[in-house]
């Protein structure tokens, strides 16, 4: 899973922590698909951790495909809300769908990803926090998470994306003698 982590001032008339945009990848391209999350205000582990469980639950509907846009916001208490998008094999029409994740099932999976990514989700916030930006830069921080698990609909299983996760930042786990 690539995801771009930016940073932005809270909007003015908006109570919206985040965004969390999906980019699909280009025709005849390699590059995989990426996740766009967009933080607003002061960042946190557990904010981030909430908008990247809305990305990967959003990424388990059933008529998943790789070519999907999704825009889903994310606020407080009512969980995120948005919707997805993508062309219908057959006709080529656009199919959209509203995308709902109540805020338990965030909370739940935000949960587990500070369980065993914690870590490395607090690296990427103090990271956005630093205050040696250079002025004007914009905050954004990308990173890769090796799972194809994550990406799987509907039989995601969160062990296997912590597995890759665990590979892909080099964390080794010996489970032998449990």
């Amino acid at each position: 899973m690539d995801v771009l982590v930016m940073l932005e001032e809270r909007p003015e008339h908006s109570t919206v922590l985040a965004h969390v945009n999906s980019v699909p990848s280009p025709l005849n391209s390699e590059r995989p698909s990426r996740d766009v999350v967009t933080l607003y205000g002061d960042p946190t582990a557990e904010l981030l951790a909430l908008a990247l469980a809305a990305a990967v639950e959003a990424r388990r509907e059933p008529t998943e495909r790789s070519e999907t846009i999704r825009h889903v916001a994310l606020w407080p208490e009512r969980g995120a809300v948005g919707d997805a998008a993508w062309r219908d094999e057959m006709t080529g029409g656009l199919v959209t769908r509203d995308l709902v994740i109540p805020s338990d099932v965030l909370s739940e999976t935000a949960a587990h990803l500070l369980e065993e990514c914690g870590p490395s989700i607090r690296r990427l916030v103090a990271g956005l926090s630093m205050p040696d930006w250079p002025e004007g830069t914009r905050r954004a921080i990308s990173f890769t998470l090796t799972s194809s698990a994550v990406m799987v609909a509907g039989g995601a299983r969160y062990d296997a994306f912590l597995d890759s996760y665990r590979s892909a930042d080099g964390i080794g786990v010996d489970t032998e003698g449990d």
